[in-house]
């Protein structure tokens, strides 16, 4: 799966109720070739079709979003091993707690962000949880530069570090990143070597292959338990989902 096939996804998602708003544009549109000013006409008579034909879409939308949750839900169990396993020292928290959540995010992402003081909290009020992070770059070139990046600062034993200084310097880009590797003191020439390394690449691979195969449209998204998760979440979205995979042990 390539970099932009999850974004790709989500927005073919979010345009397929377009066409219906194009063709109505079309029937209404003043000299229109088709038999339409019957049909014009018959829908300035009858407005609640096309609210009716708007909520079917709607949901046939979410019928099918639905069904792709479950049948992610289903193949998840099979590939919890792989989205336990961190790369390097991309991981957080009690790093042998009873329950670990995986958060799959995106340096351009502004949803990601708005959860880090969510997972933040649940680290300082739960000591029995354990956080690992996947980069999952689907929004642009810097998101892919950034992740290059911060498996690099994983193999230094410094993704942390790295992570927290580049989400606090803002977008991703040549400075910020920059900036971010100087304060999590990492070793550049080393790095350099890293971001185009083989390792990296296969890594980012194989966290496409896995949000393709569980049905992630986009950043950020969760393995919390054995459960999937998608969109921001604050503390106590966190909270109650470990609550959660705990009780279903």
């Amino acid at each position: 799966m390539n970099e932009q096939s999850l974004l790709q996804r989500g927005i073919w998602l979010l345009l397929a109720q377009i066409p219906l708003v194009v063709l109505l544009a079309f029937l209404l549109m003043p000299g229109s070739p088709l038999p339409g000013h019957l049909v014009r006409n018959y829908l300035l008579d009858h407005p609640q079709i096309l609210a009716d034909v708007s909520d079917k879409l709607r949901e046939a939308n979410l019928a099918e979003a639905q069904k792709a949750q479950e049948e992610a839900q289903k193949a998840l169990p099979a590939s919890l091993d792989a989205v336990r396993k961190p790369y390097g020292s991309a991981q957080a928290g009690n790093l042998n707690g009873d329950v670990t959540v995986v958060a799959f995010m995106d340096y351009a992402c502004g949803y990601c962000r708005a959860s880090l003081p969510g997972i933040e909290e649940l680290i300082a009020k739960d000591p029995n949880v354990r956080i690992v992070y996947r980069e999952l770059p689907v929004l642009g070139p810097g998101s892919v530069v950034a992740a290059r990046w911060a498996l690099a600062a994983a193999e230094q034993g410094k993704y942390l570090a790295f992570h927290n200084a580049l989400y606090a310097e803002g977008p991703p880009n040549a400075e910020s990143i920059t900036a971010a590797a100087a304060k999590a003191g990492l070793d550049k020439g080393v790095a350099d070597k890293a971001v185009g390394s083989r390792a990296v690449n296969d890594e980012i691979d194989a966290n496409h292959a896995l949000a393709q195969k569980l049905a992630m449209t986009g950043t950020p998204a969760w393995v919390i338990g054995a459960k999937l998760y998608s969109g921001a979440l604050d503390y106590e979205g966190l909270a109650e989902a470990v609550a959660e995979a705990r009780k279903a042990r």
